[in-house]
């Protein structure tokens, strides 16, 4: 099966993917502990760098980009340094900024996390910081996203990714949207807490978490096919992806049986910040290249068991999903 998988992969890099949603900044600030505070029983750290990373949609996008496809990046950012560093840094990855809209009523989501460490010590996160105030679309904004995404898929695009934390970019008319284009291309959904207000798109791709808020109870494996139907139902997409942390992932299918998927590589990750990102991204250029939904699921799968054994908001190459495809263990 590595063989016609690898196929799927290698195609990536002539698919043209855009991702919408809420980008948020990874900030990272790094110090080297030296004392307690004599104000206060906390650590003082002795500041050595400062990093912005994008995360959230910002994330899926360097995923993608990361795994060979061109990228094109849409959102609403605020007119800020963290929106203009998230800028640069995605261009820097020949991602498309040019629908990137920044505004200066808004702000870009930012969390800030503050990692502390000694010169013989790693580092470790300390205190996170979220500043995520929401704000409603201003009308000019919302056309200028609706516009850029019709125009995208008048023009080749092959796929679009949709990244919904509910922080405000992604409006009911937005939604509406990504159902309509649904029908000519790949579309597929990362949302936090409104999956099922999204109608017959591609696959949806929640966690077991948000899979619980919406259908009312944990997906346990007593109960695991009930929630899986009720998603397909409430959404009408096509198929279903539940990630299920060291469980690996299952996949729900329309006319087809469930499918489980045990995890890739390790079952102890180092870390899971941001592998929804990486999984959707996987799986949607994976599904774009032709491959069938347990295929697309299976890329998916290699890519996250990658990605969870690196530290904070990483991405998957390429070349390490490939060679990931090489190993037939699991």
């Amino acid at each position: 099966m590595s063989g016609s998988l690898r196929s799927y992969v290698e195609r990536f890099a002539s698919l043209r993917v855009a991702v919408v949603g809420d980008f948020v900044a990874d900030e990272f600030v790094y110090g080297d502990s030296s004392r307690i505070s004599r104000e206060a029983p906390v650590l003082v750290l002795n500041f050595r760098a400062r990093e912005i990373i994008p995360g959230g949609g910002g994330n899926a996008a360097m995923n993608a980009a990361s795994l060979g496809g061109n990228v094109i990046a849409v959102s609403a950012l605020g007119a800020d340094p963290n929106g203009n560093a998230m800028s640069r840094v995605m261009a820097g990855r020949n991602i498309g900024v040019d629908h990137l809209y920044q505004d200066e009523n808004r702000i870009t989501p930012t969390k800030m996390r503050v990692m502390a460490g000694g010169r013989n010590t790693s580092r470790q996160q300390v205190i996170r910081v979220d500043h995520e105030r929401q704000l409603p679309m201003n009308s000019d904004l919302e056309k200028r996203i609706l516009g850029a995404l019709e125009n995208l898929a008048g023009d080749g695009l092959d796929a679009l990714i949709v990244s919904d934390y509910g922080l405000g970019v992604i409006t009911d008319s937005v939604r509406g949207l990504a159902g309509r284009l649904a029908q000519k291309i790949i579309v597929t959904v990362d949302s936090r807490h409104a999956a099922d207000a999204f109608q017959k798109v591609t696959a949806i791709t929640p966690n077991e978490e948000e899979v619980e808020e919406l259908v009312g109870f944990l997906p346990d494996e007593a109960r695991l096919d009930e929630a899986g139907a009720a998603l397909l139902e409430r959404t009408k997409a096509r198929a279903a992806l539940i990630t299920r942390g060291s469980q690996g992932m299952s996949l729900f299918e329309r006319g087809a049986a469930r499918r489980d998927i045990p995890v890739f590589g390790s079952d102890e990750a180092t870390d899971v910040t941001g592998a929804g990102d990486t999984v959707i991204s996987a799986f949607t250029l994976a599904l774009a290249a032709g491959a069938s939904m347990a295929e697309a699921a299976e890329i998916a799968n290699r890519a996250a068991g990658i990605v969870v054994m690196k530290h904070g908001t990483a991405v998957v190459s390429q070349e390490e999903l490939l060679g990931a495809l090489e190993d037939g263990s699991r």
